[in-house]
């Protein structure tokens, strides 16, 4: 006698549903090979993603087939045709072209259900005209981290092979700043340190413009690098740090999000915040009286990571794709501005 405590009446019927279930497989299986050519299946077409007006653009760049295959995603076409929008699986606006008047929202042509994204790099402080998109969007892409299609400014990654080798450091710290203004809380802390530091100042706001080739290999002769942000907002890490900071080769020091939120992102011991010092000459003492030993310290992620930036808008367009799957579907943003000014 069985001990399984399940009658033979029960043990036919789970076996009737063990077939049922393969039988259907079977016939999806079959489905799927009756169309495709030598029997292989057929893949399913890409997403279309149509992005409604280029960031900062008059005319968007080329977006061959294959775009978004560079940034390792499949199966997405990216273009910036409106007669598709009809069929698009999702319409993409970048908020800067909207604030400014550029690009108008076609929300009488909109195809039921077809789900739209809201596109912005930019700060809360430099973000308006956020009320009147309350209960359109169903996706957000930026920079935070609770962001549908959350998409840093750069990241760090397993190093590949030795790390480069530093330039010699002649200097103290840097800065490069064109928006110079100041009410900004980073014009007040450079003012407030510049007495005690010596800080080069470049970019347009001091006269010192460097071009788009110089200015990497400029920073990375400094000690240190002023990475301040021009607001100071959840996540908001921008280019300063990844780019102007650690892929130049030097050690930011950063004014933005707490100090928590910077080691979401890299190594407690991979810059200096200035919300660890009591007052502004504290900080200047401490970077001016950094000697060699604690420096390398703040070096010494760069022997097992490297800095992978994320400047591209057809990459970023590209993430909306690799995000589909599981973005949740009949979500609407009705307090856009409510959740962004958070």
């Amino acid at each position: 006698m069985s001990n399984d405590g399940c009658c033979p009446t029960q043990r036919h019927r789970a076996l009737g549903t063990l077939a049922g279930a393969a039988l259907l497989s079977t016939l999806w299986v079959l489905w799927q090979l009756r169309s495709a050519p030598g029997g292989v299946p057929a893949a399913p077409p890409p997403l279309t993603v149509l992005i409604w007006h280029w960031p900062f653009a008059d005319q968007p760049p080329e977006l061959p087939g294959n775009t978004c295959v560079r940034y390792g995603v499949a199966r997405c076409r990216l273009s910036t045709n409106r007669s598709l929008l009809a069929s698009a699986d999702v319409v993409v606006f970048h908020h800067r072209e909207l604030q400014t008047g550029w690009a108008r929202l076609p929300l009488a042509e909109r195809p039921p259900g077809q789900p739209w994204v809201w596109a912005s790099m930019e700060s809360p402080s430099h973000t308006r005209g956020l009320r009147r998109l309350g209960g359109i969007f169903n996706w957000v892409l930026s920079y935070r981290r609770d962001s549908d299609i959350f998409v840093p400014y750069g990241r760090l990654e397993p190093l590949e092979g030795p790390a480069r080798p530093l330039p010699a450091k002649s200097r103290v710290a840097s800065w490069v700043v064109s928006n110079f203004q100041e009410r900004q809380r980073r014009v007040q802390l450079y003012r407030q340190l510049a007495p005690h530091l010596q800080v080069d100042v470049f970019g347009r706001a001091s006269g010192r413009p460097l071009c788009a080739h110089c200015l990497l290999p400029t920073v990375a002769r400094y000690l240190f690098y002023l990475a301040f942000e021009n607001s100071q907002h959840r996540d908001y890490i921008t280019e300063k740090f990844w780019r102007n900071a650690l892929a130049a080769g030097t050690v930011p020091v950063v004014l933005g999000p707490p100090r928590a939120t910077y080691e979401a992102f890299a190594p407690a011991d991979a810059f200096v915040h200035v919300d660890d010092f009591g007052t502004a000459q504290e900080l200047a003492a401490f970077l001016a009286g950094m000697n060699a030993s604690r420096y390398r310290h703040y070096l010494a992620w760069r022997d097992r990571l490297r800095v992978r930036l994320f400047g591209d808008w057809r990459e970023r367009f590209c993430a909306i794709c690799a995000h589909y799957p599981r973005l949740p579907r009949g979500q609407v943003y009705q307090d856009l501005e409510g959740w962004f000014q958070a």
